[in-house]
Parts: structure tokens; C-alpha cells; sequence
């Protein structure tokens, strides 16, 4: 599920050194995510960066790209070149 920015963003700058995939960047008139590049911080952290620190709460799931975890997973590895590394067993 790629995350996206809606047009309420009102382009503090807090999210883009927040992604650590470098999936935000500024658009022509705000901040926008590359679905290509986004994992919502899976294979990084818990919760996704940009959405934690976002003051106008515009980063919702992007319904034209939902994925699954172990979709997002895959793509963190491709991203990471880790295509041999296993994503973490569930918690229990």
C-alpha cells in the first residue's frame, strides 16, 4: 500500500527527509510519493515516517497502488538489493 500526499499538504518540508527510501519529493505544487519507491517504512521501522510527522495529516494509503506486507516487503528488498534476505516471522 504506497502512501501518497493529497493536496492539503501545505509543503512544511518535514516528510521528505523523513522517507528513507526517497520516495517524497516536491511536485509541481506539493510534495508527492513515488509509489515505485514507497514500503510505508517496511524493513525500516513500525510506522510510516512521513505520516508520523505530517501536522496536516495528508499522507493517506494511496488506493490505486494497495499492497500487501509482504508485497511492501518484496520491495524494500528490490529497493535494498537484500532479494535473498527473508522478511521477519510474524509476531506472535
Amino acid at each position: 500500500m504506497a502512501l501518497m500526499i493529497t493536496d492539503d499538504c501545505i509543503n512544511c518540508d518535514v516528510c521528505e527527509p523523513e522517507c528513507p527510501n526517497q520516495a517524497i519529493s516536491m511536485g509541481a505544487e506539493f510534495y508527492e510519493i513515488d509509489h515505485r519507491k514507497c514500503t510505508e517504512c517496511v524493513g525500516h521501522f513500525d510506522e510510516p515516517q512521513c505520516v508520523q510527522v505530517c501536522p496536516v495529516a495528508c499522507i493517506p494509503i494511496n488506493p490505486a497502488h494497495v499492497e500487501s506486507k509482504d508485497q511492501l516487503w518484496g520491495k524494500y528488498r528490490q529497493l535494498m538489493g537484500l532479494d535473498d534476505v527473508a522478511p521477519p516471522a510474524p509476531a506472535t
